[in-house]
């Protein structure tokens, strides 16, 4: 199972699902993408995603090979994440094949009707979602 996460801005986010991830779905091949230099370096310093890139060019490249693809609402929004999310990057994020598991935030003059400030509960729905289609796709394979 191929997993992309794609995170901007400061990487937090991006951060904590790869290490999530990992610990859920031991098998995956991670892949974090940060549409900035400093997302980036803050994936890579959990230690948890096999391949690690930054840029418009590297989610547009990575959209195209992944199972999943996880990241804030944003990354499917032109201009979102304080303009960092190109139309191009939200374009390959919205025509990719992957199935996407997109994380609601109330950010950057967006509401997200339904999402309350429990983010913890949010991203735990989320990484549930992404374990039991890591167990289905290692039953599919077994059998």
């Amino acid at each position: 199972m191929k997993i992309l996460v794609i995170d901007g801005q400061g990487g937090r986010l991006g951060r904590k699902l790869t290490e999530s991830i990992r610990r859920a779905c031991p098998g995956a091949v991670i892949t974090a993408v940060g549409t900035n230099s400093i997302a980036t370096s803050s994936m890579m310093n959990s230690n948890c995603a096999d391949h690690l890139a930054t840029g418009e060019n590297a989610v547009i490249v990575a959209c195209r090979s992944a199972d999943i693809i996880v990241g804030p609402l944003g990354i499917a929004t032109a201009d979102a994440l304080m303009g960092e999310i190109s139309p191009a990057m939200a374009n390959a994020v919205s025509s990719s094949t992957a199935y996407r598991v997109l994380i609601p935030m109330n950010l950057c003059s967006t509401y997200v009707a339904g999402v309350s400030g429990s983010s913890a509960a949010i991203l735990e729905d989320a990484l549930n979602h992404i374990r039991t289609i890591c167990e289905k796709n290692e039953h599919d394979q077994r059998q």
